[in-house]
């Protein structure tokens, strides 16, 4: 009954906002088929799920409880003023400006403080672009070249990169927290004071691209947040990790010239990886469960020293 009751709220909100399954579920990194599911009252988010939908959809938690008065839509300001109402999901507010960058040819353009792109920024070129402190939030950027733009200071959250190259951006003191680069490659980029917490990088790449000079693009990661940080299915390459890496994870990955100094790794997952034997650690701490996954690889290990903890 209670699940019933639960899909039958997230069904109306959805509809108040002008959304369909496919669109919610597109938001949300899931399959339409859950939605589906949670609608007719089959299955019921997670506790995490449950509150990117309140965001999404424009209410609070308590909205979902049976004794909660259905008024779907109604507090979708209040509530999150960067999510459309169900007027700006219908197009129908005049006042605010239709951004649109998708399907472009985007050189030296300027967007900084830019703000609400959402969905509205796939299958562009954009080469030397500025996205200086943005609000770049619950962004979906897909099928996209990105190449020399600057992302410096914005915000990346609880967004989804797929199937793009990134080439030679910076991303310097961006928070990228929850966001998920899905069959994307990426190179050349500096992530320095950027903050990773929550990052997957999931069947792509994060490498160093090699030229026609023979030297290699790489990658920079510089007082950088690692934590909750998973790197799976992916190639990492021409890369030094410095500093904490706290209850991050790496499976089924690749090594190539991958270097770990002065780091120190707490509750870090290893497994099923490939040339773990390539990796260099040099100076690096670990505690027990993260040196045995290291040694269960067959890591080189003798620059690391074990952490009593």
């Amino acid at each position: 009954m209670e699940a019933q009751m639960i899909g039958s709220k997230i069904a109306e909100a959805r509809k108040k906002m002008s959304l369909s399954q496919a669109q919610l579920a597109q938001r949300l990194f899931i399959s339409p088929q859950a939605v589906g599911k949670w609608e007719r009252g089959e299955s019921l988010p997670d506790i995490l799920t449950f509150n990117r939908l309140a965001k999404i959809l424009g209410v609070d938690l308590n909205y979902f409880s049976e004794n909660f008065p259905s008024t779907a839509g109604e507090t979708a300001s209040a509530a999150n003023p960067a999510e459309p109402s169900s007027e700006l999901a219908s197009g129908k507010d005049k006042n605010k400006p239709g951004w649109d960058l998708s399907n472009g040819n985007w050189l030296e353009a300027d967007f900084s403080g830019l703000k609400n792109l959402h969905e509205k920024f796939s299958s562009s070129n954009m080469q030397r672009c500025k996205f200086i402190g943005s609000d770049l939030s619950g962004l979906l950027l897909k099928s996209n070249n990105v190449d020399g733009c600057d992302f410096s200071s914005s915000d990346f959250s609880d967004s989804h990169i797929q199937s793009s190259n990134l080439a030679h951006n910076l991303f310097t003191d961006c928070s990228l927290n929850n966001t998920l680069f899905s069959k994307s490659n990426i190179y050349g980029c500096t992530f320095n004071g950027a903050d990773l917490t929550g990052v997957v990088i999931k069947s792509g790449g994060f490498s160093g691209v090699a030229v026609k000079s023979g030297s290699s693009e790489k990658n920079t990661l510089s007082d950088t947040v690692l934590h909750h940080t998973s790197f799976i299915d992916s190639h990492i390459a021409d890369l030094v990790f410095t500093g904490k890496l706290e209850s991050c994870s790496f499976e089924n990955c690749a090594f190539t010239r991958v270097t770990f100094r002065d780091a120190i790794l707490l509750n870090t997952f290893f497994k099923n990886n490939r040339n773990l034997k390539r990796i260099r650690f040099i100076d690096c701490q670990a505690d027990r469960i993260t040196y045995e996954f290291l040694k269960q690889g067959k890591a080189v290990l003798d620059g690391i020293t074990m952490i009593n903890m």
